[in-house]
């Protein structure tokens, strides 16, 4: 319950004392945010059965029909409507509204993080509504401009090129250093600027000269290809081909094993 408590309903999104390194005009605009969504948004839904006049009414989201006595939720802000108790969840997240507090909006009950959401940018580095006229945006999500930074290093990334890495951005040196997979050709890192080519949990830098045929040397991007033991090939051919040259080399290798030295 506190878990989702937390979820739900952000402390930092209604008290300035959880966002110790806002500006002071930030604090204002925090406080004035707050006090207007409670003043005309939120409320707590209140658990009964349904009472006699409601008999048959529908269920607010799902649409089934709730009858007398059945176990139901009320919103005072939205009138006299009810829902089930498993229906009376936020619009965004759909999840079930913890202690039935919800803030409402254009007619739907959402939680309050997701309430906050409609008005302000969430920084996906801090979790603390966006007030600056500025922020960064980028693979859908928005942060603060000074938490855009690398993951490791800490370097700022405004302006910069980078690579996200589990939902955040990474410096290309970090990543390079840190993340690039090494080419199974040339065993050089598959760097941040470089096309990758993958194949069954493998990697090659996507350039003809490491991601073609183990055999002919055919450039294999765009293009049918078997594998085996790790090894590209462009055709069922080419993999026998390169087997049989093994297997060759192999008696090769243990015929002059077994000979005898000219000293014996």
């Amino acid at each position: 319950r506190t878990r989702a408590l937390l979820q739900q309903l952000p402390p930092q999104d209604c008290d300035e004392r959880y966002c110790p390194d806002l500006a002071e005009e930030e604090r204002r605009q925090l406080r004035a945010f707050s006090a207007r969504r409670r003043r005309e948004a939120l409320g707590q839904g209140l658990a009964c059965p349904v009472p006699g006049p409601c008999h048959g009414c529908p269920c607010r989201k799902c649409g089934r029909r709730l009858n007398k006595g059945d176990p139901g939720v009320s919103a005072s802000r939205l009138g006299d409507q009810f829902w089930h108790p498993s229906c009376f969840s936020c619009h965004f997240c759909h999840q079930p509204l913890v202690d039935l507090i919800y803030f409402q909006q254009d007619g739907r009950i959402y939680c309050g993080r997701h309430h906050a959401e409609l008005f302000r940018p969430r920084c996906a580095s801090c979790d603390q509504l966006i007030f600056m006229e500025e922020c960064i945006e980028a693979e859908g999500r928005r942060w603060h401009l000074e938490h855009f930074c690398c993951l490791e290093c800490d370097v700022p990334l405004r302006g910069q090129r980078y690579v996200m890495r589990s939902g955040r951005p990474c410096c290309r040196g970090c990543f390079e250093s840190l993340f690039a997979e090494p080419c199974q050709a040339c065993g050089d890192p598959i760097g941040a600027d470089s096309e990758e080519a993958t194949h069954q949990g493998l990697h090659w830098h996507a350039r003809a000269a490491c991601f073609c045929c183990s055999r002919c040397r055919k450039p294999l991007r765009g293009q049918p290809l078997t594998a085996r033991r790790g090894r590209l090939f462009c055709s069922e051919a080419c993999s026998r081909r390169q087997d049989g040259a093994s297997s060759a080399s192999d008696s090769s290798d243990s015929a002059f094993t077994s000979a005898p030295s000219p000293d014996s």
